[in-house]
């Protein structure tokens, strides 16, 4: 007899490599050639593959799905690694300037993830906020191609912000991979 249970069957769109996230001639990430030249250009492929990830994990879902949280008691969701990170880029902008902080998007701390709501005008919204975000802060850091070059008023090199950017999108990505699969039961890299 079938047991019946709330977890959802575990799947991939992936047929070569069934434990990853989508074909290799499928995948946006993969790019034909060699890699990037310098330590700039790498950094910079890292954070767009990143970036692209989490934007695949998200992908085909409505907004209930990104909004549904992971487990009690954490407020963590899809909706609310797009709000974070959000957060997070227009954050760094303050790192590297000398004058006033900007403002926080979402308010106090943590409503980046306690105000993900699954209402498909704030998904909208959160996508918008995240692309201009990083636009902004790509913007600001490409005036200074010198990794070893300190920023703002606690002088943090251009280097260990890079660095830092590649790991939280990292990070971030793995909870993302976990919240996809308790959603649909996609899996992948």
């Amino acid at each position: 007899m079938a047991r019946m249970s709330d977890e959802p069957e575990r799947w991939s769109r992936a047929t070569t490599y069934p434990d990853m996230w989508a074909d290799p001639d499928d995948d946006p990430r993969n790019s034909d050639g060699v890699s990037p030249d310098g330590e700039l250009a790498t950094l910079e492929d890292f954070l767009t593959n990143y970036r692209m990830t989490l934007r695949m994990k998200c992908d085909g879902l409505d907004a209930e799905q990104l909004a549904r949280r992971s487990v009690p008691p954490s407020t963590m969701s899809l909706l609310g690694l797009l709000r974070h990170l959000a957060e997070v880029e227009r954050d760094w902008r303050n790192w590297i300037s000398d004058g006033d902080p900007l403002p926080k998007l979402y308010g106090k701390r943590d409503a980046d993830f306690d105000g993900a709501v699954g209402e498909q005008a704030q998904v909208d919204a959160a996508y918008a906020d995240l692309a201009r975000e990083q636009a902004a802060t790509d913007a600001a850091l490409a005036r200074h191609p010198d990794l070893g070059e300190r920023l703002g008023k606690d002088g943090f090199a251009v280097r260990e912000l890079m660095v830092h950017r590649i790991e939280e999108y990292a990070r971030h990505c793995g909870q993302a991979d976990l919240l996809r699969e308790c959603i649909d039961g996609r899996v992948g890299q």
